[in-house]
Parts: C-alpha cells; structure tokens; sequence
C-alpha cells in the first residue's frame, strides 16, 4: 500500500501507539475522580495539555482539550457568537472546511449575519477583502490557516493585526483560524499570529483520531456549546479522553522541521517530475505559499474519479477532496472559487505527503500516474 493522503488522516506513528496502548491499560481512572486512580488520570491529562500548549507556546489554561478539529471549530464560532450579545455580524471565507462552514450556516440560522469572502485565483484570500467585509457589529472573523485540498496558506497573521487594530478602538471583534491542517506541519503560534481561537487535531499529525484542542485566548467569551458536565474549565462537558490526550501529546512532541523539510523536497520532486511526464498538467495554487506536504494537480481531460480508482488498485491512496464530503458528486467549492471551471475542478487530485513517504514511493507514483493518465487519456479520446 502507497499512502498519499495525509490531509484526511495519517496513520498513528508506532511510538504514538506504545503510548496509547499503554494508558489504554494502565491509565483507565476517570480525571474527575478523587481517588487515587482517577487523580493518576488528570496528571496524566494536565501532562498532555501542558505538553500540548508549550508546542503552540500558549498557557495551558488556554488549551481546551476536544473530541478533534470538527468540535473545535463549532465550539469556537458557535460558543463565541452565543456568547456576545446584541446584533451580530460574522465573517469567514469561501474556501473553510466543511466544519467551519456548517457552523455558520447554523450560526445564521440563529439569527447572525454572515459575510463569506472569496479566495484569489491563487488559493489565497486578501487581507483587503477581509477589510471591506468589516461592518460595526462584526464580532467574529475565522479564516483558516491553511487549506485543507490545497495546501494554500492564508495570510492569517496580516489579518490578525487588522482585527487587533480594531479592537483597540473598542469593537468587540474576535479572531478564529482553522489551524487542524497547519499544526505540525509549519511552525504555530497563535499569540504571534493574532488569533484568539485556533483549532487542532491529533488524526493529522500521526496520533489517534477522536481527540484535538482549542486554544482559546484569557478572556474570550466563550459558551459551552454542549451540555452535560462541566469539565475543561467549563468550555465543555464529558469525562476526558485521557489515553487519547496523551497520545495526541506524544505525536505533537514527534513534529519537526526537519520532516517538514524533508516532505517538501519530496513533493517538489514529484511536481517538477509530473509536469515533465504528463501533459497538460497544473498545480492548483502553485503560485501561492503551501503547506510543505500539499499538492493539487489539475489534469486536463481526465476524471479525477476515474484516475482516483485507477491508483487505488495498484494500491496507491490519493483523494479528490476533502474527506468530509466523500461520495459527494459535485466539484470542489474550494477549487471553484479560486476560479476553476466545473470540469477542471472535476479533473483535479489532491496528494498529500507524510514522513513515512520515501523518494522511491514517489517514483511508483509518478510510473502509475503516467500510465493511468495515458489509459484514460485514450479510453477518452476511443
């Protein structure tokens, strides 16, 4: 099996899993008990998020520790909102993950006006758009930080500095970034990027699904979303998956610079190498900053699906999109706002790098794509 698709999940890095399966069995208090075993767990837990928090240089008291990126980003724009009150106006972007988009579709549903800004042709939004969008009674502005089908990084700390310049002309206005893709992959850290909810997840960086965080700067208001306890400083309820926090710890702490480094003259190689072998090629958002891991090639003439199954049974893993709207038929909205048409976003993959990837899975996948693209390239034209 060739794995190239690390923005809908990596595999659990196998000291990731040594620390899972250990406090899977020895680490089974609930961290709200005052028992020995259940005080046993909330060190364990505050270990995890302080860990957690000095990867984001954030205090600890500002990590929400969450079920994965999904809750973060709901608890962040849905647990803001909900939280000031008056009139409410709220900006984000086109291109978000599904999560974040949701959200603000319930978010106007509960009566906030939402202003949704489009990308540039080259994946990325401006500043100045973000600007012009802003009315007085704007409280909120998420923007991710990096996308998930592109690897387009945004301009998150310009944007930052424009909201906290607001701020202190009084107006209550907050930031969010959608970091889950970012986080591990380039360096992060929220107080320097202006932001005062950033989201994160373990399932991205070679540790376990089901658990992420919120960082969530002192003093933003922010309201429990769900109901039922009263744990994490009561920003959420429900007993603490500890194993899974000291999973996700221990996978933040395994990031480094130099596979990030590694990764991206990985995926520079199989770009220069695509566009020399296979005709009427593009790198979608080629122009713009990317994640070092990211690549998202239109291939003109091809269905992106038919190419997708062609991999899939030579054993490589490539997707056409984010992995929350699998099955869906219709072409990207991320690609479709950055200007492509309907067939060409239908005609683009997304490849996704990880450390565990080497030069000589690259030159498998390069051999496939080269004679997948010729077969369907002649199927189509027969």
């Amino acid at each position: 099996m060739y794995y190239f698709d690390h923005n809908a999940t990596t595999p659990v890095a196998p000291e990731v899993a040594e620390t899972l399966s250990f406090a899977l069995r020895e680490v089974y208090g609930n961290a709200s008990s005052t028992h020995r075993q259940g005080q046993l767990a909330r060190q364990h837990l505050e270990d995890a998020r302080r860990a957690i928090a000095q990867k984001l240089s954030v205090s600890p008291n500002e990590l929400v520790i969450t079920s994965g990126g999904t809750e973060s980003n709901n608890l962040a724009i849905l647990g803001l909102l909900r939280n000031v009150p008056g009139r409410k106006h709220a900006i984000t972007t086109c291109i978000e993950h599904p999560s974040v988009l949701e959200a603000f579709r319930q978010a106007e549903r509960e009566g906030v006006g939402v202003t949704y800004v489009e990308s540039g042709p080259d994946g990325a939004v401006e500043p100045e758009a973000i600007a012009r969008a802003l009315r007085p009674e704007t409280v909120l502005v998420s923007v991710m930080h990096a996308n998930n089908e592109t690897g387009v990084l945004q301009p998150v700390a310009e944007i930052g500095r424009m909201v906290g310049e607001r701020r202190q002309s009084d107006q209550p206005i907050f930031f969010h970034s959608d970091g889950v893709q970012a986080f591990g992959r380039v360096a992060v850290e929220p107080r320097r990027l202006g932001v005062d909810l950033y989201s994160i997840s373990s399932h991205k960086i070679f540790g376990p699904k089901g658990t992420g965080g919120l960082y969530a700067r002192q003093g933003t208001p922010l309201a429990r979303i769900q109901f039922g306890g009263r744990h994490e400083r009561e920003r959420r309820p429900g007993t603490e998956n500890v194993p899974a926090a000291m999973a996700f710890a221990h996978a933040a702490a395994l990031c480094k610079q130099d596979h990030a480094d590694a990764i991206a003259a990985l995926r520079d190689s199989f770009e220069a190498e695509l566009l020399q072998r296979i005709p009427n090629t593009v790198i979608n958002g080629a122009n713009a900053g990317r994640l070092p891991n990211s690549s998202n090639v239109l291939f003109r003439g091809i269905s992106a699906e038919s190419l997708v199954i062609a991999l899939d049974m030579r054993g490589i893993c490539v997707s056409t999109g984010a992995a929350c709207s699998g099955g869906s038929v219709e072409p990207s909205p991320v690609l479709l706002a950055m200007g492509l048409t309907r067939e060409e976003a239908r005609s683009s993959v997304r490849f996704s790098f990880g450390r565990y990837n080497s030069a000589q899975e690259i030159a498998v996948l390069l051999d496939a794509l080269a004679d997948a693209t010729a077969r369907l390239e002649k199927r189509r034209a027969s």
